[in-house]
């Protein structure tokens, strides 16, 4: 497991306090191994774990290959038709900096808090909405 219980439950609880202040959906996927492009992988994990299906299309995945340690954002297009054009590298950037001090879990947390940011400017809590998705970590067995 890539990530003990206190870790996940750390995540899981960055992303309840992220949602609570936007419509948007956030999700965490992990793998050992990625062997293509990881914002391929990404999209098919996107759409595997019905991302799109969310009523705004405001779903954000980080996807993460632990032992490959490559990760990428993406973002559904209700996001992406409004957030600026360097915002994923800027979050990407921003779980690199914590990811090469060994944290891990920490870069995940920053990567969640960063998206709920922006969530909450383009895509604000509307009275009524409800968790579309999980806040677990989907855990995939890879290839």
């Amino acid at each position: 497991m890539a990530f003990n219980e206190d870790e996940q439950q750390r995540i899981r609880q960055a992303i309840e306090r992220a949602e609570k202040n936007t419509s948007g959906e956030i999700r965490i996927c992990v793998e050992n191994n990625c062997s293509e492009e990881p914002i391929n992988r990404a999209a098919g994990y996107f759409n595997k774990l019905e991302m799109d299906k969310t009523r705004h299309r405001n779903g954000v995945l980080i996807y993460l290959a632990t032992k490959d340690r490559k990760f990428a954002i993406i973002g559904d297009s209700g996001i992406n038709q409004v957030v600026p054009a360097n915002f994923w590298d800027s979050t990407k950037d921003a779980m690199l900096e914590c990811f090469k001090q060994g944290e891990i879990t920490q870069g995940i947390i920053a990567g969640v808090e960063l998206a709920g940011r922006q969530l909450k400017q383009y895509f604000p809590y509307q009275t009524g909405d409800t968790n579309e998705l999980s806040d677990d970590i989907a855990f995939m067995d890879g290839d």
